[in-house]
């Protein structure tokens, strides 16, 4: 007959065992069974994007190294909304506070380019029209900082603003600016978007005016690219006539 268990290997039967231990344990496993079915489950608490610190504050502690706390800060950020137990939808996350990050990080490395891809590609593909309308202009603030290398950015808020917000003010607006800001190492079809945005609107005479107006300025040396223009002010002509 089974027995309890000693230290020295031998065994006594359990009726042998007091009765006021076996009520003892009978009740703390009923009680244990009862805090469990009671207690609340587990809830994960989000812990909110705190501010970043002072950019010379981060140049210190990166020991010279900027690039590489950049990068750092990037892969923390990112990171973020993955925590203990939870995680979170960017459009939990205070975008306020995230443009404060994006723009520190930018702050130690103005030449990279991974914030700015999280802006247009990451957090600015969040489905909340407002959260994208933030993304869409610190994205444009950037863009005027260093054209040149961050036309690509821009060119991507113009589609998002035109296309998924479907905004053609705001993505004229976007084009307009690139058009006016772009340097020569800008390609052709990035700085002539805001043409085509307006033929997309139906303000096909509008279109026609600026694009004779590309020609006629003698801005446009490129052979292939002037006839490509030629050709699209005939089909703009024809479609006023």
């Amino acid at each position: 007959m089974p027995g309890t268990p000693f230290a020295n290997g031998k065994t006594r039967r359990w009726n042998t065992v007091p009765g006021w231990f076996v009520v003892g344990f009978l009740f703390m496993l009923v009680m244990q069974v009862t805090w469990g079915l009671l207690r609340a489950p587990p809830r994960a608490d989000i812990s909110d994007l705190p501010a970043p610190p002072a950019p010379a504050y981060l140049r210190f502690a990166g020991i010279g190294d900027n690039i590489f706390l950049s990068k750092a800060l990037v892969l923390w950020l990112q990171g973020h909304d993955y925590q203990p137990g939870i995680s979170l939808s960017y459009r939990e996350l205070d975008y306020d506070r995230l443009i404060d990050w994006l723009d520190t990080i930018l702050l130690l490395d103005p030449a990279g380019q991974q914030p700015l891809l999280l802006a247009s590609r990451v957090y600015g593909d969040v489905n909340d029209p407002g959260r994208q309308r933030k993304m869409l202009a610190f994205i444009a603030d950037e863009f005027m900082e260093y054209p040149a290398e961050r036309w690509r950015w821009m060119a991507h808020a113009i589609y998002v603003a035109r296309y998924r917000l479907d905004d053609n003010d705001l993505a004229l607006k976007l084009a307009h600016k690139l058009a006016e800001n772009s340097p020569d190492n800008v390609p052709f079809w990035a700085r002539q978007m805001h043409i085509y945005i307006l033929e997309d609107m139906g303000r096909i005479e509008a279109a026609r005016v600026l694009l004779g107006g590309l020609i006629d300025s003698g801005e446009i040396e490129d052979p292939n690219e002037l006839r490509f223009l030629m050709r699209r002010l005939r089909d703009l002509e024809a479609q006023t006539r």
